[in-house]
């Protein structure tokens, strides 16, 4: 067995022993912040499997949504653990309809969006208000799915876009380099021991232009770029 694959198994097991002590504990604290102490654990993946972890910049607690860069569970995880507030994810209705980690997300009442329903929009935009309105920062990633090519991103979809502007919010980009190298759920494998978290500086969409949607997808593009060069010459 190679080592890759050797990391990938720990750090399966790890996510889903991991996965388990958290909802165990969200059963006893579901009403008090959504559980956010039980999801405060997912910081101990990165020490457990002897990951490093570098970050830059930081989070900005007056952002109302973060889009992030989507390539292997880890994405979740790092945030979960890291951000200093109570994050409300946006993600697909199938998630939540999978056994034992439909609960991880059903518990916290994250907002689950069926991309069939058209008139799912209105409920995206009233869960985002409840949620917002309880001062949890929504979280969303752009692309709508993970990206398997390390090389680039997928396009942006319009999803992030409309509710940044409907219901005028601040953004934050954030992102997220070599994380499918960490952990590769679908050949179960890691092929690297360093990741990087790049927080780049919030804004007002209606102070930068309207084509602030399609500026952010190579802003985030050239980052990660960069940085991806800098931890894999």
């Amino acid at each position: 067995m190679s080592a890759s694959k050797l990391r990938g198994i720990v750090a399966t097991l790890s996510i889903a022993i991991g996965l388990a002590i958290i909802m165990f504990f969200m059963k006893f604290s579901e009403r008090k912040n959504n559980s956010r102490f039980a999801r405060t654990w997912c910081r101990i993946f990165f020490p457990f499997n002897r990951f490093e972890l570098e970050i830059y910049g930081a989070f900005d607690e007056r952002a109302e949504i973060l889009m992030l860069n989507h390539q292997s569970a880890v994405d979740i995880i790092v945030l979960e653990g890291l951000h200093p507030q109570n994050p409300c994810w946006i993600a697909k209705k199938q998630l939540g309809e999978i056994p034992f980690y439909g609960y991880a997300l059903k518990g916290p009442k994250m907002i689950l969006i069926d991309r069939e329903d058209r008139s799912s929009l209105l409920h995206i935009f009233k869960e985002s208000k409840r949620a917002l309105g309880e001062g949890r920062p929504l979280v969303i990633f752009p692309e709508g799915t993970r990206c398997k090519d390390e090389s680039k991103f997928l396009p942006f979809k319009n999803g992030a876009k409309m509710i940044a502007e409907k219901l005028k919010l601040r953004v934050q980009p954030v992102v997220l380099v070599n994380s499918s190298r960490i952990y590769d759920s679908s050949m179960m494998q890691s092929r690297g021991n360093k990741m990087r978290i790049v927080a780049l500086k919030s804004f007002d969409p209606l102070e930068v232009g309207e084509d602030w949607y399609e500026r952010l997808e190579g802003q985030m593009q050239d980052v990660y770029h960069k940085h991806y060069r800098e931890l894999n010459s």
